[in-house]
């Protein structure tokens, strides 16, 4: 059995959709008692885990010989996920596939550094691994900026015009489900890209060619979005973390391009204006 921790995300709810439609059984992990409670009366199999309490993870991992790992939040993520891995190894778990981060070998930014020591557990554990290092989220487009987009026509991130390979999670959990319910993963490492390293101004012009209205992209300082995001709520260790990873992009850092998702799952990678047409009403006023 498969155990689904992250249930919930991004990632974390398209790996249950795919799941759902398969043979393979599977339980879903939630934090939310919301989403928890939407996912038993759609019939999953589903518990409720906070990394933050051990004691709930021995309750899920019971009967899972494999385990999709993610936890949430940055702040006491490492320590939440270390701790599962060396649960899961006790509860007979026989494989862990981890989402991690692109980059995650160079522990040179913050989700970066939150990563690698628990991928180093995984690889000390004795378990079979396998390793997802995706790069970001094409649905953070729309996640973080379709307010703006919908009520200004415009989006704001400082890029200095370097590019991205984003990816979608649609094609994350593909690879996720294929590591976790398929031979020859073990061991792998899988760097996971979107077909082509975009510029902000060119998915705004994706957008506006999809959307039939013109969305500007507008380059702002560090300092313009730090400022933005701690007034809509963002916490100033999450914007600081948020703006190391900018960093590490405009270094050229996230603009490499992969064959890992067409090798494993045989399917070509979505681009961007797939996504776009995909996603079109999360855009629309």
């Amino acid at each position: 059995m498969i155990l689904v921790t992250g249930a919930g995300g991004n990632v974390g709810s398209e790996l249950v959709k795919r799941l759902a439609t398969s043979r393979a059984r599977f339980r879903a992990a939630y934090n939310s008692p919301h989403k928890l409670e939407k996912a038993k009366r759609d019939g999953i199999d589903a518990v409720q885990i906070d990394f933050a309490r051990p004691a709930t993870l021995p309750p899920a991992l019971a009967g899972a010989d494999r385990l999709f790992l993610l936890a949430t939040g940055l702040r006491g993520q490492t320590e939440g996920e270390i701790n599962a891995v060396r649960e899961a190894k006790k509860a007979g778990v026989r494989h862990i596939v981890k989402l991690s981060v692109i980059g995650a070998e160079t522990e040179g930014f913050s989700f970066a550094r939150a990563h690698r020591p628990v991928e180093k557990e995984i690889e000390a554990s004795g378990l079979s691994w396998t390793l997802l290092r995706p790069n970001s989220f094409m649905q953070n487009i729309a996640n973080f900026y379709a307010p703006t987009i919908k009520s200004q026509g415009a989006f704001s991130i400082p890029s200095k015009g370097s590019r991205m390979s984003h990816v979608d999670v649609r094609d994350i959990a593909a690879v996720a489900q294929k590591a976790l319910t398929e031979g020859g993963h073990e061991r792998k490492i899988y760097t996971l890209t979107g077909p082509q390293a975009l510029t902000y101004a060119e998915i705004a012009e994706t957008l506006s060619s999809t959307l039939g209205k013109k969305i500007a992209y507008v380059d702002i300082s560090e300092e313009e979005y730090k400022k933005g995001a701690m007034a809509s709520g963002m916490p100033e260790f999450y914007a600081d973390a948020i703006l190391d990873l900018i960093q590490f992009i405009e270094a050229g850092k996230a603009a490499q391009v992969t064959s890992d998702i067409e090798r494993v799952t045989g399917t070509k990678p979505i681009g961007f204006d797939r996504f776009a047409r995909d996603y079109a009403a999360a855009f629309r006023s």
